[in-house]
């Protein structure tokens, strides 16, 4: 994953610890994709110091990530998922074969709904 978008992830999962400020300006430069210039005019600050408070708060997250590892988690979690549907979805279509029994199928398809809830709650 590329730095920005790397960024942009952790965001999502820590944005709330960071100070407003902070927070407004990594959005505006990683997901608006301002420049530092447009965002120092907008706040009205220096361009100098637009760098400085996303640097560190690209610092506070990288570190917060490193402590907490949720996105890390997030992520693996998802693939798991991922992971869980695509072999249940094999297991059904394998309980399509004559003479399988319908028990396989039926456990296949629960285990579908199961991940999808799992997905949809993450």
């Amino acid at each position: 994953m590329g730095k920005n978008l790397e960024i942009s992830f952790l965001l999502d999962f820590y944005g709330e610890m960071l100070t407003e400020k902070q927070r407004d300006m990594v959005d505006y430069y990683y997901n608006d994709d301002l420049s530092l210039s447009e965002i120092a005019e907008n706040e009205g600050i220096t361009r100098q110091g637009v760098r400085d408070s996303i640097k560190r708060a690209e610092a506070q997250m990288l570190e917060m990530e490193e402590r907490l590892g949720l996105a890390r988690r997030f992520r693996r979690i998802s693939a798991d998922i991922q992971q869980i549907y695509s072999l249940a979805e094999t297991i059904r279509r394998y309980s399509d074969f004559p003479g399988a029994p319908r028990e396989i199928g039926d456990s296949a398809a629960r285990i579908m709904v199961l991940a999808d809830m799992l997905e949809k709650n993450e």
